[in-house]
């Protein structure tokens, strides 16, 4: 009897899914952005495919995620069931804010996705064009308010850039930060600032409900179902992508790298985060290992030149 108990103990055990250990994923920003997007589907993600069998998401907002990266590095180091959300916007966020934390502090495991920029205003505004916001823009750089994520990231470089092909002066930009998306598109949405610059996501609604008024996009070419014009076609010699990524804590075992490693990449191949994408109009910019490393490097230096150019970083 007590074989049998025990046999048939080992046989509803093994019978039971094979969950990787339960995650914990640090979105570094307010609720609503892109971040809390993208570590909310990975959470249901995750689920879905039981590639694990629990994953909590924890939104600690502030600094254009220093705040929530220097925490991370702190309180996760060696945990492999840490994981915190960031990218372009962070690698900005760092140099801007002097952070003393970089990623350098935590292990990169993938970059996710991309996602283009787009640039849009309240319906009801007089600016009907990206011509318009332009002209606006040259005739008084100050008086033209931009509403948008944290200072240093993307969004903030794309209206530095913007400004720097218009001919105008990319240090007397009137950029308003918001540590969340859905405080920057109240801001927008009630007319408190001039024009709202994010990932094309956080405004899909909006545009399409017709509250929002959309410009222009900052991809190389006309996207797929987004009815607007590129910023070249639209007159502004500006191409810029916006990417996000995961990583997990520092002090990790090369094994234990492997297996989150190994978790993404089945992430990756799901059906669920294939139709994610798909959703949410990101673009599948996956890469992982040491490939994801290098580029990253890549990535932060050429950054840092971009923010010096327009006078964020001396």
């Amino acid at each position: 009897m007590k074989h049998t108990f025990i046999a048939t103990l080992l046989a509803a055990t093994i019978a039971l899914p094979a969950y990787a250990a339960d995650y914990t994923i640090i979105a570094p920003a307010a609720p609503g952005g892109g971040w809390d997007q993208t570590a909310r589907s990975l959470q249901t993600a995750l689920q879905q495919e039981k590639i694990s069998g629990n994953v909590q998401v924890q939104n600690v907002p502030g600094a254009g995620g220093t705040i929530g990266l220097a925490q991370f590095a702190s309180q996760a180091a060696g945990n492999p069931n840490s994981l915190i959300v960031g990218g372009y916007v962070m690698v900005g966020a760092i140099l801007t804010n002097k952070s003393p934390v970089t990623l350098k502090d935590v292990t990169p495991i993938a970059r996710l996705t991309g996602e283009y920029e787009a640039v849009v205003v309240p319906a009801a505004s007089e600016i009907k064009t990206m011509a318009d916001l332009v002209a606006a823009l040259k005739k008084d750089p100050g008086a033209v308010s931009w509403g948008g994520g944290s200072a240093g990231g993307t969004d903030h470089i794309t209206v530095g850039l913007i400004a720097k092909a218009s001919g105008v002066d990319p240090t007397k930009i009137n950029y308003v930060a918001f540590s969340g998306g859905g405080e920057a598109l109240a801001a927008i949405l009630g007319g408190q600032v001039t024009a709202g610059v994010s990932s094309y996501s956080e405004f899909e609604s909006q545009v399409k409900s017709g509250t929002l008024r959309l410009l222009a996009v900052s991809s190389d070419k006309r996207i797929d179902g987004v009815d607007a014009p590129t910023l070249k076609e639209a007159g502004t010699d500006v191409t810029i992508q916006n990417w996000r990524m995961v990583a997990a804590a520092p002090g990790l075992s090369p094994e234990q790298v492997a297996s989150v490693t190994a978790d993404f990449e089945k992430l990756h191949s799901s059906a669920t985060w294939q139709e994610t994408l798909k959703t949410k109009g990101w673009a599948d910019t996956y890469l992982s290992g040491d490939a994801f490393k290098a580029q990253l490097e890549k990535d932060v230096s050429a950054t840092e030149g971009i923010l010096k150019d327009i006078g964020l970083v001396q």
